[in-house]
């Protein structure tokens, strides 16, 4: 690891200011139109930039746990937060003072309640007065949403070091709506949709399109089989930082102390003949139930961004290198396709081919919704969800998306040389859907990290 670091400073130092993209004449053809094709929407190809690359150079959870019942029952959200929080700094050395910012995906909870809660964690985590917070609500994708606004925040120059993070205690915070709705939804179909169901709309998916109950089902039992595969051969332990907590017993509140170190919401025995005998929950004769749906749990994420240059100086290692981030609308009565037109915005504003991403983290809100998008984007199921998925893992609304973040970049690292891409995307309520893409940490360097492209063809479009 400290060959890699030193070589990335070598590299940092041959950079020249000269090197710009206007000053590219008369260099190798075959570099100029790498830099000229990519254009400034991937920032990868642009050689001249390496040490601005904003990069991950750490990214944990804690373990995902069933809500009312699963290991974080008697947690508060605020100590979930701090767990993460505290890892982050103790597994990296990092002097917590030099964060610029931490922001907090997290949906459940009310505005300012969970923004207290936040800065109250941040303390805990021993995060001086200096360092502010605050949260970011995007429903389902908050927590890629945190790490995508502190991404842009360091290139924009507002502060050097960042953390994205997201938090959920869904067993605190339930999934309710306290509010008046405003009369005048009646007249609008659209605004109208936006109050279904998140199950309903599933349901709708899996009509519109077709999506089997028997699809759904055996999408279920690949992901709680894969997810336990993961426990059991040790994959989660890189990414998940235990967290001390207590177990209170209903019936006679007894406190026990325990610490939690593994997801618990994954069946290893999941077969299609016992989801088979489950019964619809949203529609009479529907084909969504409670075990081709994600789960309701408890859980946090944090992920730690800065310039390329500043992590060599510091000598951090580089987990992974953000890409790209992209959010789109599309009908909330099926919400669940959202990943299927996020996902192609991002790889294309990275400059990229689908085939390109070798990995996929697509949350697994529904059974339906995810066929629907691998079938839809023809992915290869086995670049997808890998380590399993929502369906088995659980899905903590505003945390998932630093937990796929987390997922994504430690499995990509595990396979070295034959991963380097990545996408991390789900679809979100109200009819949306986020994606983002990464590159694996050590997959490029100042002179290697340019696509090769035909010079002929760029010097047509030139001509053009």
């Amino acid at each position: 690891m400290e060959k890699a670091i030193e070589r990335q400073r070598v590299l940092l130092q041959h950079l020249r200011p000269s090197h710009s993209v206007s000053s590219l004449e008369g260099v190798d053809s075959s570099i100029s139109a790498s830099v000229c094709v990519a254009g400034d929407s991937a920032a990868y190809a642009r050689t001249c930039v390496y040490g601005d690359d904003i990069v991950i150079v750490a990214a944990y959870r804690t373990p995902i746990c069933k809500s009312k019942k699963g290991g974080f029952k008697d947690t508060y959200p605020d100590d979930l937060l701090a767990s993460v929080l505290r890892g982050l700094i103790e597994k990296t050395n990092l002097n917590p003072s030099e964060v610029g910012d931490i922001v907090v995906g997290t949906v459940l909870a009310p505005g300012s309640i969970r923004a207290s809660e936040c800065r109250m964690a941040a303390f805990y985590a021993g995060f001086p007065e200096t360092v502010p917070i605050r949260t970011v609500n995007r429903q389902c994708s908050s927590g890629l949403q945190a790490v995508a606004d502190v991404a842009a925040a360091i290139k924009a120059g507002f502060y050097d070091i960042g953390i994205g993070a997201g938090l959920e205690s869904m067993t605190i915070n339930t999934m309710s709506w306290d509010a008046s709705i405003n009369p005048r939804v009646k007249i609008f179909q659209q605004a109208q949709n936006c109050l279904l169901p998140m199950g309903v709309t599933s349901e709708n998916v899996a009509h519109r399109f077709g999506v089997t109950r028997s699809e759904q089902d055996q999408a279920a039992v690949e992901s709680h089989k894969k997810a336990a595969a993961a426990t059991a051969s040790g994959k989660f332990k890189d990414e998940i930082i235990p967290v001390t907590t207590k177990i209170v017993d209903p019936k006679t509140g007894d406190e026990t102390a325990v610490t939690i170190s593994v997801d618990d919401g994954f069946r290893p025995n999941a077969n299609i003949n016992d989801l088979a005998k489950l019964k619809p929950v949203f529609k009479k004769d529907g084909t969504t139930t409670a075990g081709n749906s994600s789960q309701v749990s408890d859980g946090a994420g944090a992920v730690l961004l800065m310039k390329r240059s500043l992590a060599i100086q510091k000598g951090l290692p580089v987990l992974g290198v953000f890409r790209t981030f992209s959010a789109v609308g599309v009908d909330p009565a099926i919400m669940g396709i959202g990943p299927a037109v996020a996902i192609p915005a991002a790889v294309k504003s990275a400059g990229l081919e689908l085939d390109d991403i070798d990995l996929f983290e697509i949350n697994e809100a529904f059974a339906s919704q995810y066929v629907y998008c691998q079938r839809k984007l023809g992915l290869d199921p086995e670049k997808i969800n890998v380590n399993g998925g929502a369906l088995a893992i659980g899905h903590p609304l505003g945390a998932t998306g630093a937990r796929c973040v987390a997922t994504l970049l430690h499995e990509m690292k595990r396979r070295g040389k034959d991963c380097r891409y990545g996408v991390v995307s789900m679809c979100i309520g109200t009819g949306m859907g986020a994606a983002a893409v990464f590159e694996r940490g050590d997959a490029c360097d100042e002179l290697t990290n340019a696509r090769k492209v035909k010079t002929n063809s760029l010097l047509s479009k030139d001509a053009r």
